[in-house]
């Protein structure tokens, strides 16, 4: 129980800090007024404290009033926000104040503590006109990769396999080999020779891009797969760079096909051999979901928030599942003419907007906001539900989002 506890917060976690990049990304300053600094582990506080003082005494020097203090205030405040730790965290800091131009003039001042989810070597400091996120993001790149390779004669297609999303790189890519000939006496030979070399040239291209695809990425291993006898000969036939040809699966895959659905056809029949890649862990429990709920009798399979919120509360609920691509907040929402409370969720866009009162028609204040996510998650965890967060990206994430609500649950019993 613990462990599925600990599992649940661990994945929460890498999706708030990636909502916390995404949102970083999205800031805007007037000029280079945006502060972003990185703390690698091991770095002496005060050392960084006297950088930062540093920094300040030069920035009292430009020239122009308003970007002077929106500088002098976002080095103040990323000095505040060090001065609440004795000593950097395990994977280092970063921080990022400023004020972000909000149209017509107007600033919003931004204050951010990031603890990364790996260590960070960065020591730097930067002042510019957008926050220096790129570190950040290179640390959500899945690090589970798989190459993946469906060819023919006809045809290839290059995919990557990464997290909870197929990648595709290259392809489907005709070869443009001929196909077999009626030609029969000495011209039978000659195109034979001819298609073969076509076919020779086909296996040399398709290798090339391969080494131009995944030598330089730090894939697990290469999937080859493709319909009829072709992937073992391209396979077997030194096409492939040496590097690729360890990388390269023992098993080849027999698919129908060789371009995308080819892909995703590759994917199932790996299931075994991809058993810890997340996308396969997640298309595993969204079938089981979508079995349990075209049952025709009472299966253990329920969504929509309202219903999934009434099995939560019975405890009913073994594996709550939520689209990572849901942007709705839960708002606890209080009116003060007539003192009436309720609940509501709404789209985040939404959520400044004025919610009338059922009983007096007041506009009601707002005494706490929740992401969605969040909210039911936290839910989960009273109850020891396992919680799984799913991708947007996946076919059926997708079908997940659109023909479920993006919010779902597998039952322990009927509700």
């Amino acid at each position: 129980m613990a462990q599925e506890t600990s599992a649940a917060e661990d994945q929460l976690r890498a999706y708030e800090f990636r909502r916390a990049v995404e949102e970083l990304k999205k800031v805007k300053g007037r000029g280079t007024e945006l502060i972003s600094v990185y703390v690698p582990p091991g770095r002496q506080v005060s050392d960084v404290m006297a950088r930062l003082r540093n920094e300040y005494a030069e920035s009292a020097n430009i020239k122009s009033r308003v970007t002077r203090n929106h500088v002098l205030w976002a080095i103040e405040s990323a000095m505040n926000k060090l001065k609440q730790y004795r000593q950097v965290p395990e994977h280092g800091l970063a921080i990022f104040t400023g004020e972000a131009s909000v149209g017509a003039d107007k600033y919003e001042q931004l204050s951010f503590v990031l603890e990364p989810p790996r260590k960070t070597a960065l020591d730097t400091y930067r002042c510019d006109s957008s926050f220096f996120t790129e570190p950040l993001e290179d640390m959500l790149v899945d690090r589970d990769l798989y190459g993946v390779i469906i060819i023919d004669r006809k045809e290839a297609t290059a995919a990557l396999l990464q997290g909870k999303r197929i990648e595709y790189l290259w392809g489907p890519e005709e070869s443009g080999v001929q196909s077999k000939h009626g030609r029969g006496g000495q011209s039978q030979r000659r195109f034979e020779r001819i298609i073969e070399d076509q076919a020779h040239q086909w296996f040399v291209k398709v290798g090339d891009k391969m080494t131009e695809l995944f030598l330089n990425r730090p894939i697990q291993a290469l999937l080859v797969g493709g319909p009829g006898p072709t992937k073992e000969y391209f396979a077997s036939e030194g096409y492939l760079h040496h590097e690729l040809q360890k990388k390269m699966h023992k098993q080849l895959f027999d698919v129908g096909y060789t371009d995308e659905t080819g892909v995703k056809e590759l994917l199932e029949k790996a299931e075994t051999e991809l058993s810890g890649l997340e996308l396969v862990k997640e298309r595993k429990l969204l079938r089981r979901f979508m079995q349990e709920v075209v049952k025709a009798g009472a299966g253990l399979g329920t969504y929509g928030e309202a219903h999934v919120r009434k099995a939560l509360e019975a405890g009913a609920v073994d594996t709550l599942l939520i689209s990572e691509t849901l942007r709705r907040v839960r708002l606890e929402l209080k009116c003060p003419a007539c003192g009436a409370t309720r609940e509501a969720t709404v789209e985040a866009a939404a959520a400044d907007k004025p919610q009338p009162c059922a009983k007096c028609a007041a506009s009601m204040s707002v005494a706490r906001s929740t992401e969605l996510i969040r909210d039911l998650a936290d839910q989960a965890a009273r109850y020891g539900t396992k919680v799984a967060l799913v991708s947007g990206e996946s076919d059926e994430g997708k079908i997940m989002l659109s023909a479920f609500g993006g919010v779902a649950a597998l039952l322990r019993f009927t509700v």
